[in-house]
């Protein structure tokens, strides 16, 4: 077993921060010059989502809460809204990340669905009690969809290039708690 220090769980942070900045900026870029008729993969709570089911300690609630609200403020949702959502599911992934250890992806990857699919439901019913207007409704859930398809591949990704792995049941931190 590898003991990693605090100084690897900080650049793990740094490397969520510095792949959510490329994700908004690509995002950003002026590729298309009108407006799009499908919604691509929402990455970054993909990313999230991810990292909180296998390292938690990675993905700190306000790392979480300050990138998806500076997603909010630049893509030009209401800001705090969808952060909160996110924020909210991530912390409950973190909670549930014990009993996730042990189960297969698939369980792990309809749990997050389930997850995202609240969340957009409950993003949704929020814009609409606030009357703010929210788009098409066939956007929300193509963007629900190729999430949840997107999911096994940021999985993969994040395991392959930065080796984020599910902790073991003996594992421990550099303070010597039990992950």
């Amino acid at each position: 077993m590898v003991e990693r220090g605090p100084g690897h769980i900080w650049a793990m942070r740094g490397i969520y921060l510095a792949f959510a900045f490329v994700v908004i900026f690509v995002h950003l870029l002026p590729l298309q010059t009108t407006p799009r008729q499908f919604a691509g993969p929402d990455l970054l709570v993909a990313l999230t989502f991810a990292w909180a089911l296998r390292r938690p300690d990675y993905v700190p609630a306000l790392l979480i809460a300050g990138v998806m609200l500076l997603a909010d403020l630049l893509f030009g949702r209401p800001p705090g809204l969808w952060a909160l959502l996110v924020l909210m599911g991530s912390e409950w992934l973190k909670r549930r990340d014990r009993r996730m250890r042990d189960t297969t992806f698939v369980a792990e990857w309809l749990t997050v669905a389930t997850l995202l699919a609240m969340l957009t439901i409950g993003y949704r019913l929020a814009l609409g009690i606030l009357i703010v207007p929210g788009g098409a409704l066939f956007l929300y859930v193509m963007q629900y969809v190729m999430t949840v398809l997107a999911y096994p591949a940021v999985v993969g990704l994040s395991h392959v290039l930065f080796r984020v792995r599910r902790t073991t049941p003996g594992e421990i931190d550099p303070m010597g708690r039990s992950l």
